[in-house]
């Protein structure tokens, strides 16, 4: 029987190259270069309609460079914007906006600088049409990602003393399972994330959680008309027509005059 060495051809792994350089594989240069820029997106302010034509296909501007008004208009033949650039009769076509959208390619710089300069352009005070910064687009999209991610985290960290504070100060009811509770936090979180995380920094937010305890534990009794003790029936501080008792109440332990009735209620509380 015989033996097959190390040596031997057979099943397994090839035998590497002699010539190292022939089994080697170039590594593609990474490329830095940025993307060139695309076309240009101009939308309507007020969509109307399928199709929209420019009414004016001429105006007047400051030319910085002449230190003159100069007339301007748009012909797709000729470089330059200037009237006064231009040949007698040159091709003349309108700007049409499809579906509220028109995308001009950087091939048509004319077009571009027509469009950016036109007195209805909502940078030049205009009310008919903007250009479209995708990239201040897409940067606001992010933030507004990055906002309800850093909200939501909010609820799985917080203790639960100040997720209740909060709940307590959007209103919900806190009498029930903590699960509900954060399911609503959650959902409010998501709708209004900048609000909910600066919540937690609020001073009426605790103030109002503080109320809420007060009165469960019968230590304040909270009407339409006053806020008293419960058990000398004193008034604390008297509620205007219409105002919410609850927020009032709060504005006023946070004032110089209401911090030792402030101190007395979470003493009490406390017990």
């Amino acid at each position: 029987m015989t033996t097959k060495t190390a040596t031997q051809n057979g099943p397994g792994r090839p035998r590497k190259a002699s010539n190292p350089s022939a089994m080697s594989v170039s590594t593609p240069k990474i490329r830095t270069k940025i993307k060139e820029k695309g076309s240009e997106e101009y939308e309507l302010v007020k969509p109307n309609g399928a199709i929209f034509m420019m009414r004016h296909s001429s105006y007047n501007m400051y030319d910085e460079k002449t230190g003159q008004m100069r007339n301007v208009r748009y012909s797709p033949n000729e470089p330059s914007i200037f009237t006064d650039e231009q040949i007698l009769n040159p091709v003349r076509k309108p700007v049409i906006f499809y579906g509220g959208k028109l995308f001009v390619e950087k091939s048509k710089p004319n077009l571009i600088e027509f469009l950016d300069n036109h007195p209805s352009n909502e940078a030049n005070g205009g009310s008919v049409f903007r250009k479209v910064d995708t990239v201040k687009n897409a940067k606001v999209d992010i933030d507004a990602e990055f906002l309800v991610v850093d909200a939501l985290s909010l609820v799985r960290t917080k203790p639960l003393d100040d997720l209740l504070a909060v709940a307590i100060a959007r209103g919900f009811d806190v009498d029930r399972p903590v699960e509900e509770i954060k399911h609503d936090l959650i959902v409010y979180a998501k709708r209004n994330p900048q609000a909910f995380i600066e919540s937690f920094d609020n001073p009426q937010v605790r103030v109002k959680a503080t109320i809420k305890q007060a009165r469960d534990y019968q230590v304040i009794s909270v009407n339409p008309r006053m806020v008293s003790w419960f058990d000398s029936k004193k008034m604390i501080v008297s509620v205007p027509d219409g105002r919410d008792p609850v927020d009032v109440f709060a504005r006023y332990l946070l004032t110089e005059n209401g911090s030792a009735t402030l101190s007395e209620i979470e003493s009490q509380l406390s017990k």
